[in-house]
């Protein structure tokens, strides 16, 4: 064998294992987001506590998570991705352990808290890892597996938390992630290579500008429909979150070295994208969220049986996903993501066309296949829009920025389909429910319609990458997809 071809099987060997170390732990940050919500009635009756507290320990993860997503990345790019990843890494690993010996519900709050703190480190480095790891014309297959890996992540939520709810215990849902963060700690310090952003100095009132302001929102919007959007919490937390998120972007245009300078919002692709990845997780989030519970309260589905029933959706990017990525290869990816995103809004005005209080799982089939099949085309390419749409000493900062807008995307959709639901039906009876889902359904499709047309404002990969003029190099390449 040449020196050449070992160098060459080498560097293959690496991306495997990056591909492999990054889409397991994207999957269990992922994974975090809903897997609690079928076990919050076993919880409380092991843990007590009132109802507000518990659905704290859904939201405590996603505020963490979501403020801190861009200053984790900004970490990665200044001291070493690697090392930051496995500092994320050991952190959530060791608060999931906390969280499932939690003697108490504030206990498991608090530990809730810490693991979103570590998700935040750690999910955003994912992608920057893997971009160093794999070869550009391999990108596409790898991030579209790496997509399929955190789709089926956030889809399947509701479906382990609730079979390991039903068949073992909901401490599981926790101890779930401590063996599987045992194993990559060693393998992520072995076969990772580590690498930096720019060096920039760390933006410390840019970081407390975007945290305070996402806290805010995030937090308004989560406690909006248990509180009242009246609440005088609730309109403070969004009020004053707006302010400083103006404060944040009026800093990240004037600043020298901001945590997202506001000129890479000039490119058409990376605006494009992330507009598209925000309302994507809006219908996407809220609709899992209601149509889980029709399942079970309404069809009298057990939490395992349902979501086995949602596999056609839930599990179809395991299938697509792949195959998808070595499409856009070939042409581009904006027509593959808003292809995606067209069939999942179709999907999602199937299905609201088709619920009742005694629909058939034969008449809801098509509309959960063609939602899993859009899911999956829309998770292969985005990965790869995002990364291509920024120069390779900023991907970190694209990375984190458009995992705290997919993050806000997911806590907005299920504040606002919530609160469409409450307003035209409720938990009264199973028509009452249906009466409520039907419009919640007919929004999610709505919104994910225009995510679709968001991704087709992205510039072509025809289109020459475009320079700015003068000392300042160019915000972005538009170059990145059909």
């Amino acid at each position: 064998m040449s020196q050449e071809t070992a160098q060459q099987n080498a560097r293959q060997g690496g991306a495997v294992w990056a591909l492999v170390i990054t889409s397991v732990a994207g999957f269990m940050a992922a994974l975090d987001n809903l897997v609690v919500t079928t076990a919050l009635p076993s919880i409380r009756k092991d843990l007590g506590g009132a109802l507000d507290d518990l659905e704290w320990t859904v939201s405590a993860y996603t505020l963490t998570f979501a403020v801190l997503l861009m200053f984790g990345a900004a970490l990665g790019d200044r001291f070493g991705r690697r090392r930051l990843f496995l500092v994320g890494l050991a952190v959530f690993t060791g608060a999931s352990a906390a969280a499932a010996m939690a003697p108490g519900i504030d206990s498991l709050i608090a530990a809730r808290a810490v693991q979103g703190v570590g998700a935040a480190v750690m999910m955003p480095l994912t992608l920057t890892l893997l971009t160093a790891a794999v070869p550009e014309a391999r990108r596409g297959m790898a991030y579209g597996i790496w997509g399929a890996v955190n789709g089926l992540a956030v889809a399947s939520g509701p479906l382990i938390g609730g079979s390991l709810t039903e068949h073992v215990s909901w401490h599981w849902i926790f101890w779930l992630n401590v063996p599987l963060g045992l194993v990559l700690l060693p393998l992520a310090r072995l076969r990772l290579a580590e690498s930096h952003g720019a060096g920039a100095p760390l933006d410390f009132p840019g970081t407390l500008l975007a945290s305070g302001g996402l806290f805010g929102i995030v937090y308004g919007l989560v406690r909006g429909p248990a509180d009242g959007w009246t609440s005088p919490l609730v309109l403070t937390g969004l009020f004053a979150g707006g302010a400083l998120l103006v404060g944040f972007v009026i800093h990240g245009s004037r600043a020298k070295n901001p945590m997202l300078p506001m000129r890479l919002f000039r490119s058409r692709a990376f605006s494009g994208i992330n507009a598209a990845s925000l309302l994507m997780f809006l219908g996407m989030f809220g609709s899992i969220f209601l149509l889980s519970q029709y399942m079970q309260g309404v069809l009298g589905y057990s939490p395992t049986e349902a979501g086995l029933r949602m596999l056609p959706w839930t599990g179809m990017p395991m299938l697509v996903a792949p195959i998808a990525g070595i499409l856009s290869d070939r042409i581009g990816g904006r027509p593959v993501a808003a292809a995606g995103l067209f069939l999942q809004a179709v999907g999602l005005g199937y299905m609201a066309s088709v619920v009742t209080a005694h629909a058939s799982y034969g008449v809801q089939l098509p509309a959960l296949i063609i939602s899993g099949i859009g899911m999956a085309l829309y998770f292969a390419p985005a990965a790869n829009l995002v990364m291509s749409s920024v120069l390779p000493q900023e991907q970190g900062i694209a990375s984190g920025a458009n995992n705290a807008l997919r993050e806000v995307g997911g806590a907005l959709g299920i504040a606002v389909m919530s609160s469409i639901f409450a307003a035209q039906g409720g938990y009264e009876s199973a028509q009452s429910f249906v009466d409520g889902l039907r419009p919640a359904l007919v929004t999610g499709s709505a919104v994910v319609a225009v995510a679709g047309i968001a991704a087709l404002l992205i510039p072509g990969r025809r289109r020459a990458a475009r320079t700015v003029t003068g000392t300042e190099p160019a915000p972005a390449l538009e170059s990145v997809g059909g």
